[in-house]
């Protein structure tokens, strides 16, 4: 077995590490979700938190890790008597992102089942994780129907699995530990509440703090038990001072006044439903408990408000998570009650877990405060008129987009195959029975009718005697089934001169900030073209954070010819390389301009024929016509039968627009 990097060795990150300590304290507390960039040791500590836990006391030979104290009454493995037991160590379990949902939340042996009425199950990893921690790296990538089954077992406390009428339910309650890098994706809301806390990392400015974290990584690589062996007394000293912590817990007084303070500060900041006050309460108490502490103060409901507030108040997935700390304090100050908390830096004060042990590098508490800051495009200065000023060489300053709306359903024809999602129709797992075939590989859903179907036939030939149906391997049948599958969702966006010039840019970057909010609750990836000048960029390539195209579409500049035709071959380069990384994700163009190709020789006849490319492809194109004023040319209208597909207008684009529902980007070519 490896040796775990000491998670008393980690440099700084002290938000992080209080957030972990203060569920080993707390299990209720509700786990926590770690945001950051890539490389700044999330999983190491999440990792590292394991090896402090207490260890946990658990029935011999029960699969389901049961209390002996309190076994499960409903146990698959029992039922147990009260009493006895052996300890072990609390377990991590990983859950990979690419995880089935058999090994997540168990299999049953259908054929014996039917054939027996035996309940062959074996345990899937929520079993393992009862009592323990359930991690999940990267949890952003999530399939939705294995997020739907976590948001079951946290909900309830228990796992269950049914197969057509047989099932079988266990305990699962765990501390659920998640990291994600933002820029890959955002998770769904209903996920993101079950997580009790959240909290910001990002890599340290600091050169000292950097260099001390490069030399502990090299010693620990070079020789990890020796190095896990320096830090032994701090990780002891670590682990005795959360059994203390968890041993004060129940004494912690939470007076009416830090419930007040919590109830307030909920409602100052808008925070949906009642979860955000439990949850700051818990954390209160478990900050007070870990501080040594048996009442909770002003500052541990402020540092809780830090913890479980943030990710809460996002009303769209554009909204940077984060709190207002003056307003934080106005509100703590106002509903206290007068009373001087002791000083946090003195004796028995302060939440932050220590950084104490061999070679403990200097703090950093400025860079703290510079985490999660970005930088903002200032906002575009007006000459007289209220017109933008140009920023020089014929281009102008970023418009603001314009309040997002609900769009219409767009959606690639035909039936895929690809990622869950919710925009196209495609065989999934999950979904709408719609017939039967046989399984290919392991059973995972019984289509019990066709199963007895193929079983009735040779009952005789079986020697059959009683009323048990006498089912083999070759009578299962597995159910197909229909659902709805993510897209890739390309984004090709007229940024020339003409777009400008009649002020509609503000229009235009408001509907595809609205396709990009449609992109993120149906679950896809998307891509962002521009053109503009004299050629196309891509300005974000395909991903899943539909929060990073929204920042690119923030600053886009406006201004110069319109390279119609570089912007379509540009997205036929993406989407060809596309094709070779992900052939099952049906890709969904969607082309904003008015239709205008200026620039180079003959530039409308070089764009009809980038346009047919794709055309040929059988790509799904939508062109969103941003034509305006009383007198329309209709060149949108010509480019999208050059693509093969529809072209709508940004008024059509609406949901609740009179002008009709587009459901397929291509019924115009179906048509004819």
């Amino acid at each position: 077995m490896s040796t775990p990097y000491p998670f008393t060795a980690i440099v700084g990150m002290d938000d992080l590490r209080l957030g972990l300590l203060l569920n080993a304290v707390s299990p209720a507390v509700g786990g926590v979700l770690v945001r950051g960039e890539k490389g700044t040791a999330k999983s190491t500590a999440v990792r590292a938190l394991s090896a402090l836990l207490p260890e946990v006391s658990v029935v011999a030979g029960c699969r389901f890790s049961c209390d002996p104290a309190a076994p499960d009454p409903a146990c698959p493995d029992g039922p147990h008597e009260a009493g006895g037991g052996v300890a072990r160590a609390a377990r991590m379990v990983e859950l990979p992102v690419g995880a089935s949902e058999d090994r997540l939340v168990g299999a049953l042996d259908i054929e014996r089942a039917l054939a027996e009425g035996v309940k062959a199950f074996e345990p899937g990893l929520l079993a393992d994780a009862h009592r323990g921690i359930l991690y999940v790296d990267e949890v952003n990538l999530l399939h939705d129907h294995l997020v739907d089954l976590l948001l079951d077992a946290a909900a309830m406390g228990a796992s269950y699995v049914e197969r057509e009428g047989v099932s079988v339910r266990h305990a699962a309650r765990f501390l659920l530990v998640g990291t994600m890098n933002p820029e890959e994706g955002e998770l769904r809301p209903q996920l993101l509440d079950r997580f009790g806390l959240t909290v910001e990392v990002a890599a340290s400015r600091e050169p000292d703090q950097r260099v001390e974290v490069v030399r502990r990584r090299l010693a620990y690589d070079d020789h990890p038990a020796v190095f896990a062996a320096r830090w032994a007394d701090d990780e002891a000293a670590l682990r005795a001072r959360i059994v203390a912590a968890r041993a004060l817990l129940p004494d912690v007084r939470l007076g009416d006044g830090a419930l007040r303070q919590i109830a307030a500060t909920c409602a100052a900041f808008e925070v949906d439903g009642m979860r955000a006050d439990i949850v700051m309460a818990r954390t209160a108490t478990a900050l007070a408990a870990w501080a040594g502490r048996a009442d909770v103060l002003a500052e541990d409901v402020r540092q809780a408000a830090l913890l479980a507030l943030p990710h809460r108040r996002r009303r769209n997935p554009f909204d940077a998570p984060g709190l207002d700390e003056d307003k934080l304090d106005d509100t703590l100050e106002e509903f206290g009650d007068g009373e001087d908390d002791p000083d946090p830096d003195g004796p028995g004060g302060g939440g932050r877990p220590p950084q104490d042990g061999p070679d403990a590098p200097p703090q950093d508490d400025a860079g703290q405060g510079d985490a999660g800051q970005s930088d903002t495009a200032a906002p575009p200065q007006e000459a007289e008129g209220g017109e933008p000023q140009r920023a020089g060489g014929g281009e102008q300053q970023a418009a603001g987009a314009a309040e997002p709306f609900r769009t219409k359903m767009l959606s690639v024809p035909g039936l895929g195959e690809g990622a869950a999602g919710r925009r196209s129709r495609a065989r999934t797992e999950h979904g709408r029975t719609t017939g039967a075939r046989r399984p290919r590989g392991a059973l995972t859903k019984l289509h019990l009718a066709a199963t007895v179907q193929a079983a009735a036939p040779h009952q005789r030939a079986r020697g059959r005697s009683g009323r048990g149906l006498v089912v083999r391997r070759d009578d299962l049948r597995q159910a197909t089934r229909e659902g709805r599958e993510g897209n890739l969702v390309l984004f090709v966006v007229d940024a020339s001169g003409s777009m400008a010039a009649r002020q509609r840019m503000s229009a235009v970057k408001g509907a595809v900030l609205s396709l990009l909010l449609d992109a993120y609750q149906r679950r896809d990836k998307v891509g962002l073209i521009t053109f503009r000048g004299k050629d196309a960029e891509v300005a974000l390539p395909p991903t899943s954070s539909v929060e990073a195209a929204a920042a690119r579409l923030e600053t886009l500049p406006t201004g110069g010819r319109t390279p119609l035709a570089a912007g379509l071959l540009r997205a036929h380069d993406v989407l060809r390389v596309e094709r070779l990384r992900d052939p099952s994700r049906r890709p969904l163009l969607i082309v904003v301009t008015d239709g205008r190709a200026t620039g180079g020789v003959d530039p409308v006849a070089l764009a009809a024929r980038a346009a047919r490319l794709h055309a040929a492809e059988g790509t799904a194109a939508i062109v969103v016509d941003c034509e305006s004023g009383p007198v329309r040319l209709g060149l949108a209208g010509t480019l999208a039968g050059d693509l093969g597909g529809t072209a709508v207008t940004l008024d059509e684009l609406r949901a609740d627009s009179i002008a009709g529902l587009v459901r397929d980007v291509q019924g115009s070519r179906r048509a004819a």
